[in-house]
């Protein structure tokens, strides 16, 4: 076994501040970024961490399916709706008008209804529905401001969605329905990749309206 020298100038032990875990290619130690440096402050400190979901389930490729959607997350109409043109809807046809809004016609999006019946392939989603959530504490206002500010960065004039905060729960959480068909015809595909970006992007914006948050982060 090697013997274990200690510095006798002083120097620390262990600079966890300036080396990352891995080594280059030249075997040095490598040095972390800022941002880096900053998630193990939020570490030590902890900092709650953001999370992002894609909810599952069926009910985002029917029109019927995402009319209950939006009346399970209002509350059958008694919460607001927030839409990305800024409109607050109530009520409990505030779904529907949504559907005709948003023209959420499933034919306009299916080339070949007819091929689903033969090939069983599953029909695409009209619409994804996520979930933006923090601990219990986390002032529920900032939570929706910043799921605001993330929403209008990410899909304003792109795709449409619409947004309600709920605080019936410990932990205040933002239901997001976006229109996966954007104004342009390009399809949102949500991958893991997404999903780790969208994260980082949540944090940046809560921490902007004073929310210190944690994301995981690669070293």
């Amino acid at each position: 076994m090697r013997p274990i020298r200690f510095p006798r100038d002083g120097a620390p032990v262990l600079d966890i501040w300036s080396y990352a875990r891995g080594a280059s290619d030249t075997g040095h130690p490598l040095r972390l970024t800022p941002a880096q440096i900053d998630h193990v402050r939020r570490t030590v400190m902890h900092a709650p961490e953001v999370m992002v979901k894609v909810t599952g389930g069926g009910g985002a490729s029917s029109s019927r399916g995402i009319k209950a959607h939006f009346s399970y997350i209002s509350r059958r109409g008694e919460l607001e709706i927030e839409t990305d043109d800024g409109e607050r809807m109530k009520g409990r046809d505030a779904g529907m008008r949504l559907l005709e809004d948003w023209d959420l016609d499933l034919d306009a999006h299916r080339k070949r209804p007819d091929l689903f019946a033969t090939t069983r392939r599953q029909a695409p989603k009209l619409v994804h529905r996520l979930i933006f959530s923090m601990p219990a504490g986390t002032p529920p206002d900032k939570v929706l401001s910043a799921v605001r500010d993330f929403a209008c960065e990410e899909f304003g004039l792109k795709h449409r969605y619409a947004m309600v905060l709920h605080t019936d729960e410990p932990h205040p959480h933002v239901h997001v329905v976006v229109k996966a068909m954007s104004e342009d015809g390009a399809r949102l595909n949500i991958r893991k990749a997404t999903l780790r970006a969208w994260r980082q992007q949540f944090a940046r914006h809560l921490r902007q309206h004073g929310v210190e948050v944690s994301t995981p982060i690669e070293f």
